[in-house]
């Protein structure tokens, strides 16, 4: 897997480019608590770098879930707004948020690899 984080704790693992797929972190998930509900954005709508694309809400919390790359949203997770426990409980696999077609590879460059987001999630 190609996986990368954003400094806003979303993942992107751009394995197939054409159809990267998104979610949020186990350390975005630990903090959330038992997630209730998620938002997740319309199939066809583009967003920019850092833009809000969704929400979470959990017993404790809600947050916004943002774009970690430039895209246009291609397909969603319905599995994850039917039982949107599957964000705590797979947050890497089966709770995936979203998939996205990429708009500039070259923002990629901005995302960290595992080591440095456990840094950056440590000290968060």
């Amino acid at each position: 897997m190609t996986i990368q984080y954003s400094k806003d704790h979303e993942w992107i693992n751009t394995a197939e480019p054409a159809a990267a797929v998104v979610g949020i972190t186990v350390h975005a998930q630990d903090a959330l608590g038992d997630i209730v509900f998620v938002d997740l954005p319309a199939v066809g709508t583009s967003f920019k770098q850092g833009e809000v694309a969704g929400v979470v809400e959990s017993v404790k919390a809600a947050a916004d879930v943002y774009m970690p790359i430039s895209g246009e949203i291609v397909e969603v997770n319905e599995q994850l707004r039917a039982d949107p426990s599957l964000a705590n409980s797979d947050p890497l696999g089966a709770g995936w948020f979203f998939k996205v077609k990429l708009s500039d590879e070259k923002e990629l460059s901005g995302l960290m690899d595992e080591t440095a987001y456990q840094d950056f999630a440590a000290n968060a």
